[in-house]
């Protein structure tokens, strides 16, 4: 017997993420204490998409060569502002973009960027925050030290 019966509409499956991705996100979930992996993920896209808009130069090709493939993409698919942001400017922003609070921003971004210094190393993460404006070092979980001058 045939029928005319429409076929149940199928959502096309979501495209794996690479291992390495999948661990970032795990380390971002775990410290941020996300629900799921899908809001992880959305906190590391929107903190990664922000960071590309602000990191320049040498810094930004290694630390895109440091970040799995997934992560990376993101980063480099921004175009970096001509001034770069303090880091409350750059939480506000965040913030403003996502329609969160400025907490919420703040919370994400740690959580982010602690995995990103895991993935880059300090040395790296030195050099990314010596060419930034201030307040960049408490994102990523240092602290913050004047320059003698």
């Amino acid at each position: 017997m045939i029928t005319d019966a429409p076929a149940p509409l199928q959502r096309p499956q979501p495209q794996p993420y690479g291992t390495v991705y999948e661990q970032m996100l795990e380390k971002v979930r775990y410290e941020g204490a996300y629900p799921t992996r899908e809001r992880a993920d959305e906190a590391v896209r929107l903190v990664l998409a922000g960071l590309g808009r602000q990191v320049t130069g040498d810094e930004r090709v290694d630390l895109a060569a440091c970040l799995p493939l997934e992560a990376a993409r993101v980063l480099t698919a921004q175009i970096p502002d001509a001034r770069p942001m303090t880091g409350w400017a750059f939480v506000k922003d965040l913030a403003a973009r996502s329609g969160a609070s400025p907490a919420t921003a703040r919370w994400d971004t740690g959580s982010v960027l602690a995995a990103v210094d895991a993935h880059a190393g300090s040395d790296l993460i030195t050099r990314i925050l010596d060419r930034l404006p201030a307040g960049w070092a408490l994102l990523f979980g240092r602290a913050e030290l004047t320059r003698a001058v």
